[in-house]
């Protein structure tokens, strides 16, 4: 490296959607910048569009040159696709690396592998995080959500730079070292499944107004907007109402109507639903919001099926606005309440010590689930839970009590309307489980005894008198 030329502070290493954005708000920051790219020809014209910043940034087109221009200890934040490409990144730029430095996976990463790749970076003297990054493209460029699993060293050396560029809330940063190795990964994996719920739990809602009330997607779009300016307000109900809004300027038609009804999906939401079950927990919320997304993909068989199903509709009102605004919003109270149940059992399993009121702070900006909810999580935890669930605690309850009503409304309505509300029913099923002290359960526990103890056979169950089940449970 030129001795005329300043070390850089950080290196970005892929200059993708969120890579290019991240390294532009750090060198906005004031931090000097080394970028590089698998495609070298990438790097002059992200430089040339950088303007003024690109006093910051120094574009280097070899691996070594890279390596070499960062300051010692270094940090590498590598924005590329997970799996295979970042163990292949690792390999190539071990040898590099000096005692002390850091790479940073900023990508949507199994934690799985986080753990895996941290363990193998023991005994080094390197370093190896996994970041998680909320926001999309807006928030890397401007402030991002980011939730930080790695070394109390890495946390050190990276604290200042991510506290610059990261999202404020009420000027203190949204981000944190949430725990080791794969916490942060895995916090921003519930966050995504999280995410998922809230995202269907809304789309429900539209489906039930547009479906069964014969509403607009622009009155709809309206009705969310006047939603916004509340305890509903979110960056989804946002991105929601202006979605609903937006208009097709050659066809007169709302966008939202030339959208194909296909979801797909990255994983994450899927992840964390694999994880909740590994994990004994529930988590049926986002798992109606990740089946939701699978059905809807089978574009085709819907279309044949519906003219040859029976609806069997029975008809109803619909519901008010003002239910349909309580349904949301206890329904939004039960996902996250799934959501940090996960959190909770996972940092119990891998001993993270996860802090849930700061993951919850950490969420209130830069991030795609940001809410005002978020605010009344966090004082929740603060003040401490009741046997240790969310749902238990008393602003939670209070607020619980106030709107649950409208969600059996509208998940009734939904029922009786034919419209289809996975998420919404799935949610207040799950509250009704937990609150009800004696469940059906001990009929399906008593469904295994009864033929698993005495291996009765089909033919063998008329014989089963009441004699014969008080033996079995005598025993």
């Amino acid at each position: 490296m030129d001795a005329d030329i300043k070390a850089a502070d950080i290196g970005v290493y892929g200059l993708g959607t969120m890579g290019s954005a991240l390294a532009l708000n750090l060198a906005e920051q004031g931090f000097r910048v080394a970028v590089s790219n698998r495609e070298a020809d990438w790097i002059a014209p992200f430089i040339d569009e950088a303007g003024t910043l690109a006093a910051n940034l120094t574009g280097h087109e070899t691996l070594e040159e890279f390596v070499d221009s960062i300051a010692l200890p270094r940090s590498i934040l590598f924005m590329i696709p997970s799996g295979a490409p970042m163990d292949a990144m690792i390999d190539a730029v071990m040898p590099l690396l000096d005692e002390g430095d850091t790479i940073i996976d900023g990508g949507n990463a199994d934690f799985h592998d986080t753990r895996r790749r941290s363990a193998a970076f023991n005994g080094t003297g390197r370093h190896f995080v996994g970041m998680g990054v909320s926001g999309g493209e807006e928030g890397a460029r401007h402030g991002p959500s980011m939730m930080v699993g790695g070394t109390d060293h890495s946390w050190t050396q990276l604290r200042p730079m991510l506290s610059a560029i990261a999202a404020k809330f009420q000027g203190a940063p949204c981000v944190d070292h949430l725990g080791p190795d794969g916490a942060g990964h895995f916090v921003k994996t519930v966050h995504n499944g999280i995410e998922y719920a809230d995202m269907q739990m809304i789309a429900e809602v539209y489906g039930l107004l547009r479906d069964a009330g014969g509403q607009s997607a622009p009155q709809i779009g309206a009705l969310f907007e006047r939603w916004q300016n509340g305890p509903l307000g979110s960056y989804l109900i946002e991105v929601s109402a202006a979605a609903l809004q937006t208009v097709d300027a050659d066809s007169g038609t709302p966008m939202v109507d030339l959208i194909l009804d296909k979801a797909g999906q990255k994983g994450t939401g899927r992840w964390t639903l694999i994880e909740a079950l590994k994990l004994g927990q529930s988590a049926s919320a986002i798992e109606a919001a990740v089946g939701a997304r699978g059905w809807s993909s089978e574009k085709a068989l819907r279309v044949a099926a519906a003219p040859l199903l029976p609806d069997a509709v029975i008809g109803g009102d619909l519901p008010s606005d003002a239910d349909l605004h309580s349904a949301l919003l206890a329904a939004r109270i039960l996902g996250h309440a799934q959501g940090f149940r996960v959190l909770a059992a996972a940092s119990d399993e891998f001993n993270w010590h996860l802090d849930m009121a700061r993951i919850a702070e950490i969420w209130r900006a830069g991030c795609i689930i940001r809410s005002a909810l978020l605010d009344d999580l966090a004082d929740a935890f603060h003040v401490g839970l009741p046997e240790g669930a969310l749902i238990l605690a008393p602003a939670l309850r209070e607020m619980l009590g106030d709107h649950l009503a409208g969600l059996r409304k509208t998940v009734a309505a939904g029922v009786s309307l034919g419209i289809p509300m996975p998420a919404l029913s799935a949610s207040l099923a799950w509250y009704d489980t937990i609150r009800t002290a004696r469940g059906s359960a001990n009929l399906i526990q008593a469904q295994r005894d009864f033929f698993g103890a005495h291996g009765f056979e089909r033919g063998d169950i008329a014989g089963a008198h009441h004699g014969t089940w008080n033996a079995i449970f005598r025993d």
